[in-house]
């Protein structure tokens, strides 16, 4: 019921500032997070998957009680880690560009070829899924320091920093909503926290088939 009324609070939020035909929920996850609700899934977040392991029933039941009620869902390996994802992302600094070898089209393939196979399609008229608060502020935020990380981790190109000699650092930020494939590794992996993606119109993809 709470989470409810966050989503109907948020959409009431968006609809009142939205000044274009389609309405993201920007603080519908800020909320959540905020809320009673995020704390209480936070400390039975691994009682589930606990019971799917060698331990058994009984090992389940034991790990889970000491997981919910001595370490309130941070175990001693959490603790001793980045909390989130994109917290733990790296700048380019402290990371060594990798040369991928061009794709031999038997075992590795082309972005292209790659995107038309999983049978993504997006209608060109439809609602986008991805969506950006400000764009310069996240090129300002992310460019310089992680050397426009999106368009190396997404798999289908759908991120990319043009040249753009107006810009301030010289490219500017797009993205191609329609090549997106949904891992969501922009939703988690990026530092900036501030690409939003929604799930699109009609269930229009990936449909992968069978060769």
């Amino acid at each position: 019921m709470k989470s409810g009324m966050l989503a109907a609070e948020a959409t009431f939020s968006a609809l009142q500032s939205a000044n274009t035909s389609t309405v993201f929920l920007f603080d519908y996850e800020k909320a959540l997070r905020n809320s009673s609700i995020w704390k209480e899934l936070y400390q039975v977040r691994n009682m589930r998957p606990s019971f799917s392991t060698p331990l058994g029933l009984y090992g389940g039941v034991l790990y889970s009680g000491l997981e919910a009620y001595l370490f309130r869902g941070k175990t001693p390996w959490t603790l001793k880690h980045h909390s989130t994802d994109s917290a733990a992302t790296k700048p380019a600094s402290e990371c060594e560009k990798i040369e991928y070898p061009k794709p031999d089209g038997v075992l590795s393939f082309d972005v292209l070829t790659s995107v038309s196979r999983t049978g993504t399609n997006h209608e060109e008229d439809q609602p986008v899924h991805l969506q950006v608060k400000d764009w310069d502020q996240h090129t300002d935020a992310a460019y310089p320091k992680y050397k426009g990380i999106e368009n190396r981790f997404c798999p289908a190109g759908v991120y990319e920093y043009v040249e753009d000699a107006s810009k301030p650092h010289g490219v500017r930020f797009q993205i191609n909503a329609q090549n997106c494939i949904h891992c969501k590794t922009c939703d988690i992996k990026v530092p900036t926290q501030d690409i939003n993606w929604q799930t699109p119109q009609g269930g229009e993809g990936p449909k992968y088939f069978k060769t």
